[in-house]
């Protein structure tokens, strides 16, 4: 079992660590800089991304390994209070070692949210995730954290799956409130998660939560603008989302991506935790609901088609949900999106081509599902050509190949679920 010890203090030096917290990183050219063209009409999920082709480029041009830039994500749906299962889904996914402790083996660890009810591990699991963000900052690695309707069920004070052996834990029930509210655990909420996620496949595009399309620029933009280069590069999708539920086609507030869901959820979560008193648990007691000072946008958050309950990528129809995900993908800056919430029992779901990656499978003995997790690894690499003879049938200098390779990860086998090559110019 890994070292369990109680939350720090969130200290200004230790939340200045975390935010500093970036990936490793080789000697590679600043793509932000580099005036890419590309031989297709638009940058978009929704269109060929394959914009040169592979066979006929490396016949006469050989990759330059040596220039590589990779990144490793590592991603795990709903735990609902099971440390021991939790633990080994992380060394399934090489998050951690033996001792449960920060490999440095992935760039990033992306949880989809509720880690709380249905177990009595809620205080060892939130302390864990809280020592993990620490341990990752101080290797160069980040822990990506996402609330899911679970955790904002017990901001609310609905306490429907809320065993009494898991209150016990925190020795009485004004005691678990005071630590969801003002303690350790509603503090890390409000300090290091958010309600979703857009993570960047390339540092070209900024850190994690970086927003999609980036800050309008001045009029006109100066010639070297990055605006111009992020909306209009082969690389201006190449991100994820992380989402608990989903980011559902009708819901208003998908740009800019994703701050307009998480300074929203921010502002809902600040009110919840400021009542005083906080309302009784419900059951027994009637449900709270959100305060009368939650605004349409703040409710809206919470409804049906907000990113925390949504469950139609999940289980509307293949035709209907493949033809809709294009216009998400594109609003949010993304080529795909992984969710938690609505679980398959039997592995990790892939649709329309892996646009779509749900990842709970009922991990936490509450379910009985099967352990698993999601692995991300993303390569970028320049091309050149052989010998230094170009020819006129690829008359171009440069070329940067890209891969993306998404595996679901079980303790008996892995299943490749998308692996996809672009080739692009400059």
């Amino acid at each position: 079992m890994p070292r369990l010890r109680y939350f720090l203090a969130f200290s200004p030096a230790v939340i200045a660590i975390c935010l500093a917290a970036y990936i490793r990183q080789p000697q590679f050219p600043r793509l932000s800089q580099i005036p890419f063209t590309f031989q297709h009409s638009q940058a978009s999920p929704s269109s060929d991304q394959q914009t040169l082709n592979l066979d006929s480029i490396l016949e006469e041009y050989e990759l330059d390994y040596s220039n590589q830039f990779s990144r490793k994500i590592a991603a795990c749906g709903d735990l609902h209070g099971d440390m021991e299962n939790s633990l080994k889904v992380l060394q399934l996914a090489k998050v951690v070692d033996e001792a449960g402790d920060w490999s440095g083996e992935v760039d990033f660890f992306v949880q989809t949210g509720d880690i709380i009810d249905r177990g009595d591990d809620t205080i060892q699991l939130f302390s864990w995730m809280e020592e993990l963000r620490i341990q990752a900052a101080s290797m160069g690695g980040t822990l990506v954290s996402n609330l899911g309707n679970h955790e904002w069920m017990n901001a609310i004070g609905d306490w429907r799956y809320v065993y009494e052996s898991e209150i016990d834990t925190f020795g009485s029930v004004p005691a678990r409130q005071k630590m969801l509210t003002t303690g350790q655990i509603g503090r890390a909420w409000l300090a290091n998660y958010t309600t979703t996620t857009r993570l960047p496949l390339h540092p070209s595009l900024g850190p994690p939560n970086t927003d999609y399309p980036p800050p309008s620029p001045p009029n006109p933009p100066p010639p070297d603008s990055n605006f111009s280069f992020l909306l209009s590069s082969p690389l201006s999708h190449a991100a994820f989302s992380f989402v608990h539920g989903g980011l559902a086609p009708t819901y208003p507030d998908l740009s800019p991506f994703p701050s307009a869901i998480n300074t929203l959820s921010s502002s809902l979560l600040r009110k919840l935790q400021a009542r005083h008193p906080f309302p009784p648990p419900h059951p027994p007691y009637p449900y709270p609901g959100l305060p009368a000072s939650a605004s349409e946008a703040e409710r809206r958050l919470y409804g049906n088609d907000g990113p925390l309950w949504y469950r139609g990528w999940a289980l509307d129809g293949e035709r209907s949900v493949c033809a809709e995900v294009d216009e998400v993908l594109e609003k949010t800056g993304t080529r795909r999106m992984v969710m938690g919430h609505t679980p398959d029992f039997e592995g990790i779901v892939s649709r329309c081509d892996g646009k779509i990656l749900i990842i709970d499978t009922g991990i936490s003995h509450a379910y009985g599902g099967v352990l698993s997790a999601l692995s991300i690894e993303y390569t970028l690499t320049p091309a050149k050509a052989k010998d230094g003879v170009l020819s006129s049938k690829n008359p171009v200098t440069h070329i940067w190949v890209e891969n993306e390779v998404i595996k679901a990860l079980y303790l008996d086998r892995e299943e490749v679920l998308v692996d996809e090559s672009r080739a692009f110019v400059w």
